[in-house]
């Protein structure tokens, strides 16, 4: 009894370590985690008067006669906007603008620590989409890329489509493309793994959203079969004749085989099953009922789908990932 004891309370010290750790990594020693710094001299008065007014002015005259000249005189080449509306954060939801700033800011710090490029987050208090384009297209003279993030669909397709046709800068919508990009290196390096081929695999793909329309169409380009694939939203499998929370969106990943209709019915016999929803959707019972050698992307975050422990508990031969940084993946 008493080991039990110690275990429950080795359990609670672990999750409320869990919990603290990250709040004081944001908190200390200055709330936030990117601050904004001055590349040249402002030792003097000289140094002032260049920096604003007057000698300000010079550069102002020249980007207003020759506007390509902005990539010379400004950081606009090197600045890229974290942009969201907080509707989609992480597996979080629609948490709003306002608490979608940590993700924000950790995704400007990572353009800058990676990249080398300098980065803003900006949360934008626009749950219209039609606002929320509006306002960045207004904001977009002062940034040379657009990154969007969280953003819930389908609404992310419209803001993406739309803001490429008003902008002449990128526009680039990371749980899309970026997420796709990921999950389809991932693949080819666990089918080989796995020794098993791209043509002959039956995939699943469960969540609608962004990130996997996005992943799906990736793979279909990059020569998956797609009569062996499926997509699942929270009603279960989109299949041709479903009238439920359907869009045209979701309408072009439709299977033909209106056979399976659960998510339970979909894992049956897969080879590859992909989370881009929520945690805990996956159950023991669906990594068991899954082909041999599966290959698993719990992706989910900040909470996966099923977690890596619980699914080798099922299959010792699963191959796992997860979206959380702190999994060997």
């Amino acid at each position: 009894m008493s080991n039990f004891r110690f275990c429950r309370q080795s359990a609670r010290l672990s999750k409320q370590f869990a919990h603290t750790e990250p709040l004081y990594y944001h908190s200390t020693p200055v709330p936030g985690k990117l601050t904004v710094k001055t590349i040249k001299p402002m030792n003097n008065i000289k140094d002032m008067s260049l920096a604003y007014s007057p000698g300000v002015a010079e550069p102002c005259i020249e980007i207003h006669q020759n506007p390509e000249d902005v990539y010379k005189y400004t950081n606009k080449g090197n600045m890229v906007a974290v942009i969201s509306n907080g509707t989609a954060v992480l597996g979080l939801g629609n948490i709003g603008a306002l608490a979608s700033k940590p993700v924000m800011e950790g995704k400007a710090v990572l353009f800058n620590k990676f990249a080398g490029v300098e980065s803003i987050d900006l949360c934008v208090d626009a749950p219209d989409m039609h606002d929320f384009v509006k306002v960045v297209k207004h904001l977009a003279p002062s940034f040379g890329g657009i990154n969007l993030e969280d953003i819930k669909g389908p609404d992310c397709f419209y803001i993406e489509e739309t803001l490429k046709g008003l902008l002449d800068i990128p526009v680039f919508h990371d749980d899309q493309h970026g997420t796709a990009i990921v999950v389809l290196a991932g693949l080819i390096n666990a089918l080989e793994v796995a020794g098993k081929k791209k043509e002959d695999v039956r995939l699943l793909i469960n969540g609608a959203g962004s990130a996997g329309q996005a992943c799906m169409k990736m793979i279909y380009a990059y020569g998956f079969n797609p009569d062996n694939c499926i997509m699942c939203d929270t009603r279960g499998v989109i299949y041709d004749g479903r009238l439920k929370g359907m869009n045209p969106y979701k309408q072009q990943f439709a299977n033909k085989d209106d056979s399976r209709k659960t998510l339970e019915d979909a894992f049956q016999g897969v080879d590859i099953a992909i989370g881009l929803s929520q945690a805990g959707s996956f159950t023991p019972e669906m990594i068991g009922s899954m082909a041999a050698d599966p290959i698993l992307f719990a992706l989910a975050n900040p909470e996966p789908e099923i977690r890596p422990g619980l699914a080798y508990d099922v299959r010792e031969d699963v191959i796992i990932a997860t979206g959380r940084s702190d999994y060997p993946n």
